[in-house]
């Protein structure tokens, strides 16, 4: 006597592997816009951090090879002179306790 196979579903087993494949891919593509999105920002630092290396470099030598302005008048010694007008008024600054009580 001879037994019968049971049938077998290939319905259920190739649904399976099309819902699997379909998620790889699901994953592989996020995986891959993520790697995408990280590149783009490297490569987006990568630029603005060469502009502004050129352009500090492009400032400094301008300031290097710009004239030197004059420097300002040196006040006056203090000497016999001291009592002249032509000395500065200083300010002196006395802080108040902030802390005074009322009475």
């Amino acid at each position: 006597m001879t037994t019968a196979a049971p049938p077998i579903n290939n319905t259920q087993f190739s649904v399976n592997v099309t819902t699997k494949s379909q998620e790889q891919s699901l994953y592989q593509s996020s995986g891959a816009i993520v790697a995408a999105i990280v590149v783009g920002v490297i490569i987006i630092f990568t630029v603005v951090l060469l502009i502004l290396k050129t352009y500090n470099r492009r400032m400094r030598v301008k300031r290097e090879l710009e004239p030197k302005t004059a420097k300002p008048a040196m006040p006056p010694a203090l000497g016999q002179n001291s009592n002249s007008l032509s000395q500065h008024p200083t300010v002196t600054f006395i802080p108040v306790d902030i802390h005074m009580q009322n009475r």
